[in-house]
């Protein structure tokens, strides 16, 4: 048992909402089936890449969450890191000659969970940062993506349009694509939380 917890605790998975809590009902389209299927860890024996895609606040990060832990309870070497703190790393490293031990580290982790991509814009150079990792990947160990945009808008946060189109080649080739729809569960919380305070204040 400690030995899970030091491996969770190298994770940096953080608290999160177990899947027998997940409100499978709530997203207006979700592939519920898909996504369980992944928890058998198939698609890490395949270096088979996972992509969730939809707006947020749908639990896309809380399912990645949950597939990351049973691969670590599973024995494998397993990350989740925000995209944005992933290239805060590497150009960090970068800035010291270190940039090459970095990416050999973020290359073989059995399994890179990278969360909110799309959340930030991003420059050249970051661009590349990315596409090297993913790249370094490909076909060898498996990333699991959370993207709050369809592949057709990440033109919106990389550059160039063959930025994105490099990246997502890499991202989508063998790859679980899984689309989810629907409006901010924590929306949905927040307006729950509000009218529950009204009522008390008219009582």
């Amino acid at each position: 048992m400690r030995g899970l917890e030091r491996r969770l605790g190298r994770t940096k998975l953080g608290g999160f909402r177990p899947l027998a809590d997940f409100d499978w009902s709530w997203p207006r389209k979700i592939e519920r089936e898909r996504v369980e299927a992944l928890l058998s860890l198939d698609f890490l024996q395949d270096d088979n890449n996972v992509v969730l895609v939809g707006a947020h606040g749908l639990g896309k990060t809380t399912l990645t969450q949950n597939l990351a832990y049973n691969a670590v309870a599973a024995g494998h070497t397993v990350r989740f890191i925000t995209t944005s703190e992933l290239l805060l790393d590497l150009y960090a490293a970068k800035q010291t000659r270190k940039l090459e031990r970095r990416l050999r580290y973020w290359a073989n982790l059995r399994l890179l969970v990278l969360d909110e991509l799309g959340d930030v814009s991003h420059d050249n150079d970051n661009a590349d940062l990315l596409y090297q990792v993913i790249s370094r990947r490909h076909e060898r160990r498996s990333t699991m993506i959370t993207a709050n945009l369809a592949f057709r808008d990440w033109v919106r946060v990389f550059p160039t349009t063959g930025s994105a189109a490099a990246l997502i080649d890499r991202v989508v080739h063998h790859s679980v694509v899984i689309a989810i729809e629907g409006d901010s569960y924590r929306l949905r919380e927040a307006e729950q939380s509000r009218k529950t305070s009204k009522t008390r204040i008219r009582k």
